[in-house]
């Protein structure tokens, strides 16, 4: 699997021992772009939604992955370029994807994009299933779907299905619970339960459970990671469990957020108030004054903690009564004009209310059978979900896409669903030896530092320079020497149980 953008496959191919890649010798020179293309156009053509099963269900089977938890979450593919032909339209007998403009979750809303739904089992983060919609498909309406296709998967529905606050739909959640599904969720801000539990923190102490403390995961002198639990008095509107957590370090990062969009729009308004002084300043009226200052505090996102104040004062202005030079004798007339003046103001009440509930946020889920703190630990394995994204756009190069043709870009999509699988299982396998052999760590970071939960990435950066040469004496070949592996590379396999004769050339 080449991990760097592909231009010309021809040179890439050159490079590769052309049995690892399906090829013979000499046929590096076919592997030209428009080959590909059509490889895809069959690819499309083909039944990938029975593959992809056909290639889930065996790596289950074979790798024995649990599928007692799966997690879903989605992600946009951005695209560069117009798109016009992806429409949405049937080509060759099958639907196709729309590609336009959507929530961007690159932060690129000026391009087009695609959705990008993936699940993963808790077992080693190794994806079990995905689907490519339209850019502008909203989460909410995928659950159902992605839910059903999972119990066939799964071969049964009682799977604990985790997601983000999309899933927590009234449609999605009945669904599931009427068909003996579980499920873990967050509840959204805008529910009546969220609104409810924080007026009561203001006035009340929940009982919290400490649930979890470790040592700081980002800076090992950094206050200690906690993380509390209480589930709420009354359940949701629908009969779910409602569970609060709180976290500190969530916590501190709501203060510090809050603070220092606070101290932005601090800055804007006294900038502001220097123009306002200044003799050349247009802003005349109040109305023109106010809607700078919202402005600033919208730009801030600091419009809910800090108010403005303005002030105006009448002050004079001396003009010559009649055009030309003054002189002696000139008369001046007195005029008067507003001039404003803006101050920031802190909404103190406000701040200490919301201080409150600083790192608390609740999930919702059905699961009678579990406590507070193993839905906890349950929803916590979400963000392997979002490295695996990450994985997908970064390791992978997955992100931005260049193909033009949307039929070609779903074929594609589908081998990037393959090789997300095989850096899973590498993943999981290595990680899997360590704990069998008890081998806390490996030297796998630049200058032999070692790394506790080693990655795709420093698996294959490991065996990257591994090289096989041949000698010839003009056609004919005199002598195959092998690549050389060294300690390392035999400790690695040993952990994946990986016979060292893969790397020999087969006869």
């Amino acid at each position: 699997n080449e991990r760097q953008p592909v231009y010309t496959h021809v040179e890439w191919a050159r490079q590769v021992e052309p049995a690892l890649v399906g090829l013979k010798a000499g046929q590096a020179d076919l592997l030209n772009d428009d080959r590909v293309g059509r490889s895809l156009d069959r690819l499309f053509d083909a039944d990938r939604a029975a593959l992809m099963t056909e290639l889930v269900l065996g790596t289950l089977r074979e790798f024995k992955v649990d599928v007692d938890q799966l997690h879903n979450d989605s992600t946009t593919l951005t695209l560069t370029g117009d798109y016009r032909e992806a429409d949405g339209k049937e080509q060759r007998g099958k639907p196709t994807l729309r590609v336009t403009y959507g929530h961007n979750k690159d932060h690129r809303p000026d391009l087009k994009q695609l959705l990008f739904v993936l699940t993963i089992s808790a077992d080693g983060a190794v994806p079990v299933h995905y689907r490519a919609m339209d850019g502008n498909t909203n989460d909410s309406v995928t659950h159902i779907d992605t839910w059903e296709t999972l119990r066939k998967v799964a071969r049964r529905p009682d799977f604990l299905y985790v997601a983000d606050c999309k899933l927590c739909s009234k449609a999605s959640l009945e669904h599931i619970a009427k068909l003996g599904g579980r499920f873990i969720t967050v509840l959204p801000r805008n529910r009546r339960e969220d609104r409810g539990f924080r007026q009561f923190v203001q006035v009340n102490e929940p009982p919290w459970e400490e649930a979890v403390r470790r040592p700081n995961p980002r800076r090992s002198s950094g206050p200690q990671d906690v993380w509390k639990v209480v589930e709420a008095q009354l359940p949701s509107k629908e009969g779910y469990r409602i569970v609060w957590v709180w976290n500190s370090l969530m916590a501190l990062e709501d203060d510090e957020g809050r603070q220092a969009r606070i101290e932005k729009a601090w800055l804007g308004i006294e900038r502001l108030e220097t123009k306002l002084r200044g003799k050349r300043c247009r802003l005349r009226l109040r109305e023109k004054v106010e809607e700078a200052a919202a402005k600033i505090l919208k730009e801030a996102g600091a419009d809910r903690w800090v108010r403005i104040e303005i002030t105006e004062r009448k002050e004079p202005v001396f003009r010559q009564e009649k055009r030309g030079h003054p002189g002696a004798t000139t008369k001046y007339l007195r005029k008067e004009r507003l001039r404003f003046s803006v101050a920031a103001r802190v909404k103190d009440d406000v701040i200490a209310a919301e201080a409150r509930t600083d790192g608390m946020f609740p999930l919702i889920s059905n699961c009678r059978d579990l406590s507070l703190k193993q839905i906890l630990e349950a929803y916590k394995f979400q963000p392997k979900l979002e490295k695996r994204h990450e994985q997908l756009k970064s390791v992978q190069d997955m992100a931005p896409v260049w193909l033009k043709n949307v039929t070609r870009i779903e074929a594609l999509l589908f081998l990037y669903f393959v090789a997300l699988l095989v850096h899973a299982l590498l993943e999981r396998e290595l990680r899997l030896g360590m704990a069998r052999e008890k081998v806390e760590s490996l030297p796998l970071y630049p200058e032999e530092r070692e790394c506790r939960a080693p990655s795709t990435e420093r698996i294959l950066d490991l065996f990257a320079p591994l090289q096989r040469h041949r000698l010839r004496k003009r056609a004919n070949l005199v002598q195959v020497f092998e690549p050389e592996l060294e300690k390392l590379h035999k400790k690695v396999l040993a952990l994946m149980r990986v016979p060292v004769s893969a790397f020999r050339l087969k006869p």
